[in-house]
């Protein structure tokens, strides 16, 4: 018969950020001293009939809305048929984004660690045990962080001298479009006369520009600056393979896109369609370890690298079993304010900007599961809603 899921909880919870807030338009998190944004995630435990509990803490409110609709058919499953609940999962949010997917399949994927004691890296077939990190930045401010080109070339700096290999800009947001486009050229340009020749260096709009034609000119000061990729530039949202296509056909500098494509098929499409040179992969927004892994197996087949979106231990353990894969996300990172990391994690699981070694590498979790233990007083204590529980 095999384990037996008995119940599943769901709580919600917040944390605070310090001296931070939102842009102008209220949705790039930025420096800001003296300012706080409290920050909602969600704690996720499966408990099952061995006495062993899945969890994982991560998501959003659509995806725990989504939670809703299918926890009840894993109630009395065997937790290990990972493959047939995805795929049974993923018929049943046909009209959705599938986003509540991936908080479950980790905590199923932290339960077969911790059933077989193993850690999920070595379920999946460990290739490496540390990993190349690169300094992902908050976005541009105007409060006295990153707040010019100088700011952010002198951040680089200092992350070279910790360890870094790489280092990926998220520039400045809002409709001041004239000025903020200067000033990213010129944050491109000075990046690579600064460190471009002792680090890899990223660019990653967010989709902020609101031109195709903004797209190319940033683009140009990629190829000018030998920016090692370039990111979901414009307003389409990350998600034309046209408009991309398009844009790597005037670029020398490598397109990574599909971080706002959900789904295996259409990330699949991206590729086949030459709309992106590296594909992305997050297994919190791509249907979990089980679909990250499989956006992975898609990369190599057409023989090109997929970058895992974010910090956090399920991307570690997934990048850990992809050969094809160059670097984990350190982010969001400021000179002067901490990471967006939640307060979490008992033991010594970090994924600040002091983490990394003296080569620039993360240490991926060696112990069951997810390798990493969960402060769930922190988490009861700082509970915002009501416990959902399906038994």
């Amino acid at each position: 018969m095999g384990p037996t899921i008995t119940e599943i909880e769901s709580t919600e919870f917040s944390y605070p950020i310090k001296d931070t807030s939102y842009d102008t338009h209220g949705f790039n998190l930025v420096y800001d001293p003296g300012s706080t944004v409290e920050r909602k995630l969600f704690g996720i435990k499966i408990r099952t009939d061995e006495g062993i509990t899945g969890e994982y803490v991560g998501g959003n409110s659509p995806g725990a809305a989504q939670i809703n609709t299918f926890a009840d058919y894993l109630v009395g499953k065997n937790p290990l048929n990972r493959e047939r609940h995805w795929s049974e999962i993923k018929r049943a949010l046909r009209k959705y984004d599938r986003m509540g997917m991936g908080p479950i399949d980790i905590a199923l994927w932290d339960f077969a660690g911790k059933y077989y004691d193993a850690p999920i890296h070595e379920l999946l077939g460990t290739y490496r045990e540390r990993i190349p990190a690169y300094a992902s930045t908050y976005h541009g401010d105007e409060n006295g962080g990153l707040d010019s080109p100088e700011a952010f070339a002198d951040f680089a700096e200092e992350c070279r001298e910790m360890g870094y290999g790489g280092f990926k800009v998220h520039g400045w947001g809002g409709s001041d479009t004239s000025r903020n486009i200067d000033r990213e050229v010129e944050t491109l340009l000075q990046l690579g006369d600064r460190v471009g020749d002792e680090m890899d260096l990223m660019c990653d709009p967010a989709c902020e520009y609101e031109t195709f034609a903004d797209a190319l000119k940033v683009g140009r000061a990629c190829d000018e600056a030998g920016f090692f990729w370039y990111e979901d530039p414009y307003r389409d949202g990350g998600i034309s393979q046209h408009g991309h296509r398009k844009l790597a056909q005037k670029l020398d500098t490598p397109i990574l896109q599909t971080e706002h494509v959900r789904g295996l098929e259409l990330k699949t499409d991206f590729v086949a369609n030459e709309a992106t040179d590296f594909l992305r992969a997050d297994p919190e927004y791509d249907a979990g370890i089980t679909g990250a892994m499989k956006v992975a197996n898609v990369a190599e087949g057409f023989g090109i690298d997929v970058e895992f979106h974010a910090p956090g231990p399920a991307q570690r353990h997934c990048i850990a079993a992809t050969r094809n894969s160059n670097y984990y996300e350190l982010a969001l990172v400021h000179p002067d304010c901490q990471n967006t990391q939640p307060p979490v994690y008992k033991g010594d699981y970090s994924d600040m900007i002091d983490t990394v070694d003296e080569n620039g590498t993360v240490a991926v979790p060696d112990d069951p599961g997810l390798g990493v233990e969960y402060d769930w007083e922190f988490i009861e204590a700082n509970q915002t809603g009501s416990v959902h529980v399906y038994n």
